[in-house]
């Protein structure tokens, strides 16, 4: 392959390093494109997108588009939405949910992967594990305070989320706040930026 970026989607989707240490083996799931604006850096692919090879292939990916207010058209546009996972394999079930990702995905690729995506505007941290690697110091007590402060991040170009799975319905219906005020902002971002609309749209949140 001549294309330094198709070579490095093919490296990921052809690296092993885990094989030992994944009930189902590899798999690893990624989409991208350097034209890409939008960037979400969720957990890891669960079983349902293990076996499709699918990105958000389930319940939470249904979710979480219409958090975005993307169709499937646009989210599986890898030259709108690069979907980074921060491990990208399933890890394998524990006592409540899935295994946590696996450590050595992220420091292994995201950073070449992410120097190749040079027009990202906006990175959406789904969940405590991506806000961990890429907020560090920068996150509040808990992920529901993160979230709540989110205006704080956005203007370096982060916006933090609960994860869309069903298993935190509770914490939604704990903090209406949720969908009454950071929905409506998520969807004129993202939807202006899904059209390739200028960065300015990022300035004029409510």
């Amino acid at each position: 392959m001549s294309d330094p970026f198709v070579q490095l989607l093919a490296d990921i989707r052809a690296c092993r390093r885990c094989a030992d240490n994944l009930p189902l083996g590899p798999r690893p799931v990624v989409q991208a494109d350097p034209a890409a604006r939008l960037r979400i850096v969720g957990q890891a692919p669960g079983r349902k997108v293990h076996q499709s090879g699918v990105p958000w292939d389930d319940a939470s990916g249904v979710r979480l588009r219409d958090w975005l207010g993307l169709t499937p058209a646009q989210f599986y546009d890898p030259a709108k939405v690069a979907i980074i996972p921060m491990g990208f394999c399933y890890p394998g079930k524990a006592a409540s949910g899935d295994m946590p990702p696996r450590r050595e995905c992220a420091p292994r690729w995201h950073d070449r992967l992410n120097a190749a995506l040079p027009h990202i505007g906006l990175t959406i941290l789904v969940g405590h594990y991506a806000q961990a690697h890429y907020l560090g110091g920068m996150r509040k007590a808990t992920l529901g305070e993160t979230v709540r402060s989110w205006r704080d991040y956005l203007a370096s170009g982060w916006l933090p989320l609960p994860h869309p799975s069903p298993r935190n319905q509770p914490w939604l219906v704990k903090n209406p706040w949720f969908e009454a005020e950071l929905i409506p902002a998520i969807r004129a971002t993202v939807g202006a930026m899904a059209q390739i609309k200028s960065d300015s749209s990022l300035r004029h949140l409510p």
